[in-house]
């Protein structure tokens, strides 16, 4: 059982990004402004991630190279 009183109250919050991208979630707070979110940052995109598999295997292909 919970206590009363010592518990923040939970709002369905806004989340807007500076994207333009808009959701809602539940916080503490009414509205929140984020400069990232899933749609726009590269990590969640995939951009960040290929880049970091392309360099790992070029970087493979050049040691590989000098061993043969």
């Amino acid at each position: 059982m919970m206590k009363k009183g010592i518990h923040p109250k939970y709002f369905k919050a806004s989340v807007s990004c500076a994207c333009g991208s808009k959701f809602e979630v539940f916080s503490t707070k009414e509205k929140i402004e984020v400069e990232t979110c899933r749609n726009c940052a590269p990590l969640f995109i995939g951009s960040e991630e290929k880049k970091a598999i392309i360099g790992q295997v070029e970087k493979f292909y050049r040691r590989y190279k000098k061993s043969t």
